[in-house]
């Protein structure tokens, strides 16, 4: 009896100082827990203060270097404006150049009009018709006329004075001049009158009129605006022509001779 509560006694002894020692196990394993996270908060917080450093010059690296280019891109920017500008105000100052260039020209041209006197300017206008004149006749008589002749002589004056014409138009722009552009009422009284003709009758007066009284006209007004024409390049322009206009007086002379004398014949 004795034993057993002496076996029971050192039972519960053993059990108590089990008790103790898991208890004191608990306590050291939590003090190095606590140890352990104290470590690690300090760790971390020199890490974070670390990190933090590191961010910062990083940041104001990244600052820095962030001014920097942007200084360079406003240094650029501003070269870049800068070259804009010159060339932009490069331009506007040949533009106004041009500008002033165009209306020197058109000055100079409007200039070269007013300067031709009125007697120039009507002896453009006078031959002008007569060479209007002579293109339409010979056109008209290339269409009516059954005379090979008459018609090899009406294609010679639609070209000669066709070209006669073209050569005044231009001379006439140059000049500032504006020419007649359809026939005085002389000559539309002598193509009408033409118009109702036919034949031989047609042939007659259209080499009377247009081959010889025309050309006798016109040779005499072409000699008087070479001798008085102020204007060289109107003088010159009747000089030119009036050779052309004697070979065509000739060659209608010379026709209406034959016919004459063919008449005479029979």
């Amino acid at each position: 009896m004795q034993k057993n509560q002496g076996i029971k006694k050192l039972l519960a002894v053993s059990a108590v100082a089990a008790m103790f020692s898991a208890f004191g196990v608990q306590a050291q394993t939590a003090g190095q827990s606590a140890q352990s996270m104290s470590n690690q908060s300090a760790t971390g917080k020199t890490n974070m203060t670390g990190k933090t450093a590191a961010d910062g010059t990083v940041n104001n690296t990244s600052s820095q270097g962030m001014e920097d280019r942007s200084g360079q891109m406003g240094a650029s920017a501003s070269k870049g404006m800068t070259h804009a500008d010159a060339a932009k105000s490069h331009t506007a100052g040949s533009g106004a150049m041009h500008s002033t260039s165009g209306a020197s020209g058109a000055a100079g041209a409007t200039g070269s009009g007013a300067s031709l006197s009125k007697t120039d300017q009507k002896a453009l206008m006078d031959m002008a018709v007569a060479n209007m004149a002579e293109v339409e006749t010979g056109k008209l008589a290339l269409s009516k006329s059954q005379n090979a002749e008459v018609k090899t002589f009406a294609q010679q004056m639609i070209d000669d004075h066709g070209k006669a014409l073209s050569e005044l138009q231009t001379l006439a722009q140059q000049k500032g001049v504006t020419l007649p552009t359809e026939l005085d009422a002389k000559h539309k009284a002598m193509s009408a009158k033409l118009e109702k003709l036919s034949g031989d009758a047609f042939d007659k007066q259209y080499m009377k009129q247009a081959g010889l009284n025309d050309h006798k006209a016109t040779h005499a007004k072409l000699q008087k605006i070479a001798k008085s024409a102020k204007d060289a390049d109107v003088k010159g322009a009747a000089t030119k022509t009036l050779p052309v206009v004697e070979q065509h007086l000739k060659s209608a002379e010379q026709m209406a001779s034959a016919k004459s004398g063919t008449t005479s014949g029979k």
